[in-house]
């Protein structure tokens, strides 16, 4: 016998570079000569480099393969497929799948193959009704666009084999004790991380999919090679467990291996509202990538939903006649081993699986030796905090049906906001209920937006009742403060939580804390009780408002109640006083949500905060400075309002700082800010705990929450004194027309900077005062000034540019932002 004549028959592996290929090498070894083809030949067996698209390259590789190994081939066994979760038509479905499998066909029929064996998918097959199983014999009937690809993949076989006997192997889903099919693994991803969507399902809970192990699928590609001489050209196998377990089984199991809970809730989606969730998930996606580096795109997919009630189970016997193959290994026996791997070595096992970890994960990783222990003290912590504020959540569930019931106490005079009331009343009446357990405490974000509309509504109706309009905004501040400012604060994550500084690094000073947040709060309250007043007079609920000083060139009407009855207050398509006052409602409530390290653990928030201060207090400033000009008169309770916002502006400007270098400082080492932004992170720095902000003498806490990061330096009182008697040069100097407004809007502007720039970190803003300056200095010589007008100006203008050049000593450390305060 010839030595050639001994050697173990030839196997040629297409896609032999891949997990399945490298699997069913090493378990082929022992009984065949392998040789592998691929794209990127990466393995331990002779491998060559084709490219299924291209037919030059099928050719040059097989010509090759035939000058190594001869023409005479045992088995092809075709792996090499392509294969994504959009499930869109991608056109490599076709030129790799069909046309690719095409080609490979056409350049082996020179060959001696005794067997080509296609690994193809049980989804070719219509999905079977729950309790039933499907065989070979069920119609074909794919249902997306990647088993579509296999079934026209099948027949292209089935037309172009020629000579070459085949078999196809249509697997169930593919797992091990590491990895498994993207649907599982993102089963389990969910459970693991407690995200809200693996409380949400659509389709039918009994329903499930089949599935295979991969040594269960090695053995049985090896029974098909060893049976090429029996079996007949054209034989179709299932290959899978018989058993496929249910959607909700499959969710308790995981979630009791996972979190020793027996149950896991599973809350049940229409169809349509499900799919409208994952198409807006993907629809916003495209938006994600300028805001995160690493972040996971959504893998639930639209199509997904109508998919999710298919059920397959396998009737198998046909596989186990032909080849004597039966499954060795069951799911669920094997599940302890699959969340044990997990559990052990979680950053590893979501690699493996193709997953993006969670941030919590990452960072946890690299900062504790246990991050499941971190995140299950965590998880205590939050559940035991839970408990002991359960009588928020049942406040909830008061207040809603206090606002149930309110249609029937009030006179609304306006039945859209009655029914308004009502549907809201109800929709909060589910969601306290369902806030009462723990895990769906991120619905207590809901109950906030929600209330946030209880409180709008009165002004989009423009209700004519006093009582609806006062009920509606006790009834909303009075949902978000249990909501969101009771502790324990969902959605902030575990490391965030539990590791990281109270203070920023490199900062003398928390930005967070309550005497930090605490003149802005005050403040809050004032411009809250004048917009309401205003507000109350906009929906006609009194007859007239007080105005000390400025009257009115209206008949009948004073300065105030022209300007909040002027077309520019009548162009918003609500009370705009209203407005305010929902803004103030707003402020006072941001401010008191969170702890004192908020500037790293919710910094969404401070955005928020920050938003409702700085750029909506610009809008206040801007309609102040817009009322002599445009309507002609004053109003003293608007200019008590927006001095109020103006003011708030400064101490607002430290948090937002610290948390702009926070969230820098997390980007530049790898975490996904979108992540960040919204659950927080640790952070370098001193991880002591610092002083609680009432246990110090009152003088310690009155200085820390005058001074803090705000003071006032004499050149900038200064200026500001400057900024003020630009606003009266009708009063002091007679200046009118063109020349008096342009002395109005600039001592507005620099009244603006000036007070900004109190705030240390924002001191360079002072320097905008010398273009303010520098104008002042050229207005009289363009608008009509007397002379006593024109000196004025210039030494105002003068005395600005002087002013802002003074830089003075820099009090505190701002975290590297000092090198930036000129």
């Amino acid at each position: 016998m010839s030595a050639r004549a001994a050697d173990p028959p030839l196997v040629l592996l297409t896609g032999a570079s891949g997990a399945i290929g490298r699997a069913l090498a090493d378990a082929l070894d022992d009984a065949f000569r392998l040789v592998g083809i691929d794209r990127h030949c990466d393995g331990e067996i002779d491998c060559l480099e084709v490219d299924l698209t291209d037919p030059a390259s099928i050719d040059r590789g097989l010509a090759a393969f035939e000058r190594r190994y001869g023409r005479r081939i045992a088995s092809v066994v075709h792996l090499a497929a392509y294969f994504d979760f959009s499930g869109d038509d991608h056109p490599l479905y076709r030129e790799v799948n069909v046309e690719g499998t095409g080609r490979l066909l056409a350049a082996l029929q020179r060959f001696e193959v005794e067997q080509f064996i296609y690994t193809s998918t049980m989804l070719v097959h219509r999905p079977g009704q729950t309790g039933e199983r499907i065989d070979e014999d069920t119609p074909l009937e794919p249902r997306w666009a990647y088993p579509q690809s296999k079934l026209e993949a099948e027949r292209t076989i089935a037309a172009q084999h020629g000579g070459i006997p085949y078999v196809i192997l249509r697997f169930a889903g593919l797992y091990d004790e590491d990895s498994m099919v993207p649907t599982l693994a993102q089963q389990i991803a969910r459970i693991h991380q407690r995200d809200l969507q693996s409380h949400l399902a659509a389709g039918d809970p009994q329903a499930g999919q089949a599935m295979l192990h991969r040594e269960d699928l090695v053995d049985a590609v090896r029974r098909t090679i060893e049976r090429r001489a029996e079996l007949p050209s054209g034989t179709a196998l299932l290959i899978g467990e018989s058993d496929a377990p249910g959607y909700d089984a499959l969710q308790d199991r995981i979630g009791q291996l996972l979190h020793g809970e027996q149950a896991w809730a599973t809350l049940r989606l229409p169809a349509p509202l499900a799919k409208a969730g994952a198409w807006l998930q993907n629809a916003a996606e495209p938006l994600v990538p300028d805001l995160i580096d690493h972040g996971e795109k959504p893998f639930i997919k639209p199509f997904m939903i109508d998919r999710a009630s298919d059920h397959y189970a396998l009737d198998t016997r046909r596989a186990r006649r032909l080849l004597g193959w039966q499954p060795r290994h069951r799911l669920q026996r094997t599940l302890p081993r699959m969340i044990a791997n997990l559990q052990r070595d979680p950053a590893g096992w979501y690699r493996r699986n193709g997953i993006t970890p969670p941030g919590w994960l990452v960072a946890a990783d690299e900062v504790a030796d246990d991050p499941e222990a971190l995140r299950a003290a965590h998880l205590q912590a939050f559940r035991a905090e839970h408990g002991r504020t359960l009588w928020a959540r049942f406040g909830i569930v008061a207040l809603a049906s206090w606002l149930l019931s309110s249609p029937l106490m009030f006179d609304y005079g306006t039945p859209p906001l009655a029914l308004s009331d009502l549907l809201s009343g109800l929709l909060l009446l589910a969601l306290g209920l369902l806030c009462l357990s723990w895990r769906f405490a991120n619905l207590r974000w809901a109950v906030a937006l929600l209330a946030c509309w209880v409180m709008f509504a009165p002004l989009a109706f423009w209700t004519p009742s006093a009582a609806a309009y006062a009920n509606a905004t006790l009834v909303g501040v009075l949902l978000i403060a249990f909501a969101a400012a009771v502790p324990p604060l969902p959605g902030i994550a575990a490391l965030a939580a539990r590791c990281g500084p109270q203070r920023p690094p490199d900062w003398d000073i928390s930005p967070s804390t309550w005497m930090q947040r605490a003149p802005i709060i005050l403040l809050a309250f004032v411009g809250l009780y004048v917009s309401r007043y205003l507000t109350a007079y906009q929906l006609e609920h009194v007859d007239g408002v007080w105005e000390p000083f400025f009257r009115g060139s209206v008949p009948g009407k004073n300065g105030t109640e022209q300007i909040i009855t002027s077309e520019v207050s009548e162009a918003w398509p609500v009370p705009d006083a209203g407005l305010g006052a929902l803004t103030y409602a707003l402020e006072i409530l941001t401010g008191l949500i969170g702890s004192n390290h908020r500037w790293r653990t919710m910094p969404w928030l401070v955005v928020l905060f920050g938003i409702m201060i700085v750029p909506l207090g610009a809008v206040s400033i801007f309609f102040i400075v817009i009322q002599p000009i445009v309507i002609g008169t004053w109003c003293t309770l608007c200019l008590i309002a927006a001095a109020a916002m103006l003011v708030q502006i400064p101490y607002s400007l430290d948090e937002l700082l610290a948390t702009g270098q926070f969230l820098l400082r997390r980007k530049r080492v790898g975490r996904s800010l979108w992540r960040v932004f919204f659950t927080g992170d640790t952070d370098d720095g001193d991880q002591r705990a610092e002083p609680d902000d009432f246990e110090r003498s009152p003088l310690a806490v009155l200085r820390d929450m005058w001074g803090g990061g705000v003071g006032l330096p004499w050149n900038l009182a200064a200026s500001i004194v400057i900024g003020l008697s630009l606003l009266l040069t009708r009063l002091t100097f007679g200046s009118d027309g063109a020349m008096a407004d342009a002395d109005h809007l600039i001592g507005a502007l620099v009244v603006t900077v000036s007070v900004t720039a109190l705030a240390e970190v924002a001191r360079p803003l002072r320097y905008l005062n010398a273009l303010f300056g520098a104008a002042l200095c050229v207005t009289p010589f363009v608008f009509d000034a007397s002379p006593s007008a024109t000196v004025a100006s210039v030494i105002a203008g003068l005395l600005l540019v002087v002013l802002c050049l003074r830089r003075g000593a820099i009090r505190m450390r701002w975290g590297g932002w000092e090198r930036f305060m000129v």
